[in-house]
């Protein structure tokens, strides 16, 4: 089929790259001249394991021009960034709706609207099909609408979108999901098809919930730490149970990057401004999962009581393994607390440098073997090179469960 994709980011790049791959025509739309560019030159404008090898393989168009975009396609992806806005941590859907309205104004024909952002439930059918309909188009008419929200994890997101373990479909209408379904016939994991609030609510309390995992094992993983007990041999015995699992249960530093914390502050808000309930589990979630990051700074003021003027290492500035993602990071939270104490900072991360640089370029930006001889060394990622290297003689405070790291002369886990 083909399609349009607006927004090429995380999720947009790697959706349009993969229908390419797949055999459909895609064109991409963005305003960011410096990402069209590299689509064009076949190269991935993120980073993202296996994806320059497929941008290198396939034939995509990049343009700024929606109106283009929309007019020499079937169906349009709306990929755009949908971040968090105020201090009550409300999902800001303008970008969505700005676009929308403008594939509004470019519909010459029957066109299907799909909204891969996450948006809040309601947000689809409340605010975006009237901003299609402003200039005299009607839903079932002249365009579709359908909610397909996506579950890529960075780093393995290639992988997701081939190999999905379910497809949600919202749609407005009928003819509407028949289309989409059609683009994702050749794939053999479950359809589900619902209508477009339900569609929402999936992919926003799925994350919820991932994000509850993971401050729950850090809760009972700080109880642990306190009772000498390893965290991580307690979850061996949890997951034998097939109703628990041992996904999203690996203690530590906590959660970030550009979702979870993200859709679990808007869940929360949406929750109290839309319906008057208080989510006091999800508030205790996301709670927790600020403060983790300063068990980091509590321990190693255990070894180290004056940080001023002390040259502390960190070890990774991603929020995760296998991406340059920086968002929500708990390297964040934990070098501010370390530079308001006095302290140097050396830091190492082998992609996410550029991008932290942007929000700290006062910390000093060094290889490991530099952060090794600092007084001391906090493991924030576990990228797999970080398991190689010499901790003997160091003071390590070890936020990521690097086995490694134990050979140090002081060794600490956050909560084990």
């Amino acid at each position: 089929m083909r399609t349009c994709i607006i927004g090429a980011g995380y999720v947009g790049t790697v959706t349009g790259a993969c229908l390419a791959k797949l055999g459909n025509r895609v064109i991409f739309v963005d305003n960011d001249g410096e990402k069209l560019e590299l689509i064009r030159e076949r190269r991935s404008p993120i980073c993202e394991p296996g994806l320059d090898e497929i941008m290198r393989n396939i034939e995509v168009e990049a343009t700024a021009d929606l109106n283009y975009g929309v007019r020499n396609s079937e169906i349009t992806f709306v990929c755009v960034a949908t971040p968090t806005s105020g201090a009550l941590g409300n999902s800001d859907p303008r970008l969505v709706k700005r676009v929308c309205q403008e594939i509004g104004k470019s519909l010459n024909r029957y066109h299907l609207v799909v909204i891969k952002s996450t948006v809040t439930p309601g947000t689809t059918g409340r605010d975006v099909i009237p901003l299609l309909e402003k200039d005299g188009k009607r839903l079932g008419q002249d365009f579709g609408v359908c909610v397909n929200p996506e579950f890529l994890r960075e780093g393995f997101a290639v992988h997701d979108f081939m190999n999905p373990d379910r497809i949600i479909i919202g749609e407005a209408d009928e003819r509407s999901g028949q289309i989409l379904e059609k683009l994702y016939e050749s794939f053999a994991s479950p359809i589900l098809r619902v209508n477009l609030k339900t569609a929402e609510m999936i992919k926003i309390a799925s994350n919820a919930f991932l994000s509850t995992k993971i401050s729950f094992i850090n809760e009972i993983g700080n109880i642990c730490k306190n009772l000498g007990i390893d965290v991580y041999e307690v979850v061996k015995g949890m997951a034998y149970d097939e109703r628990i699992g041992d996904k999203f249960l690996n203690a530590g530093v906590g959660f970030g990057g550009s979702c979870l914390p993200k859709d679990l502050q808007a869940l929360i808000a949406m929750s109290g401004r839309e319906t008057g309930y208080n989510p006091k589990i999800l508030r205790e979630v996301l709670n927790l999962n600020q403060q983790q990051p300063l068990k980091i700074i509590e321990l190693l003021k255990r070894h180290i009581p004056h940080l001023a003027n002390m040259a502390i290492g960190i070890l990774g500035l991603a929020f995760k393994p296998g991406t340059d993602d920086v968002r929500a990071s708990s390297a964040t939270t934990v070098i501010e607390q370390l530079l308001g104490e006095g302290a140097q900072v050396k830091a190492y991360d082998p992609k996410a440098i550029p991008n932290f640089k942007a929000i700290f370029p006062q910390i000093e930006y060094v290889e490991p073997d530099e952060v090794l001889k600092c007084d001391a060394i906090l493991i924030l990622t576990d990228w797999e090179e970080f398991a190689t290297l010499d901790y003997k003689g160091k003071i390590v405070i070890d936020g990521r469960r690097v086995l490694k790291a134990e050979e140090a002369r002081i060794y600490e886990g956050i909560c084990w």
